[in-house]
């Protein structure tokens, strides 16, 4: 299986990126690292983790505020966003 982002999410991923870079050098390797577990994680299981919204799952990153929201395709996953959790729940839902 493979994956996919939306253009948003993959601009969230990025803006993301460039936050934890401007905090601490090196800070991003590990946040990039959590992001791709949680992909690796929905790749493998993609029905392990809850639906937040009809074929809409989320699986948390690790040590961040993050999820990867995401929806089970024929040939993988598609990322709708890479969410702050501390940001408004339902912002992406346009993105469907």
């Amino acid at each position: 299986m493979s994956f996919s982002f939306h253009p948003d999410a993959e601009k969230e991923f990025n803006q993301a990126i460039d936050y934890y870079e401007s905090l601490q050098p090196g800070l991003v390797y590990d946040f990039a690292l959590q992001v791709h577990s949680a992909i690796k994680r929905s790749i493998s299981f993609p029905k392990a983790w809850p639906e937040i919204d009809k074929e809409i799952r989320r699986s948390l990153v690790g040590r961040f505020p993050y999820g990867v929201l995401y929806s089970e395709q024929i040939n993988g996953i598609f990322i709708l966003a890479v969410m702050n959790l501390h940001r408004k729940p339902d912002y992406w839902k346009q993105r469907k």
